[in-house]
């Protein structure tokens, strides 16, 4: 933790350098998402939300979360049975 308000003002100056740095290195990334996304519903490959729904699908594979889990917690919210 920094001991004085100048060493606390270097260190943030620091800190938006590198998180300035590793945004401009991710944007090509983040266009490339863009296009892609953008090419799958031009091409009318997908929709909107068939693309949402995807994007939702492999956040939660790739979190490790367990799918039973998931919608045995969504029935509860909402009161359905199996």
């Amino acid at each position: 933790m920094a001991k004085t308000y100048e060493e606390k003002k270097r260190f943030i100056k620091e800190y938006i350098r590198s998180l300035n740095a590793i945004e401009e290195a991710m944007e090509p990334y983040k266009e490339q998402k863009r296009d892609l996304r953008a090419e799958f519903r031009e091409n009318g490959w997908l929709g909107t939300d068939d693309i949402r729904s995807a994007v939702k699908a492999y956040r939660l594979y790739k979190g490790k979360h367990n799918i039973d889990e998931i919608v045995n917690s969504f029935n509860i919210l909402f009161g359905e049975k199996k």
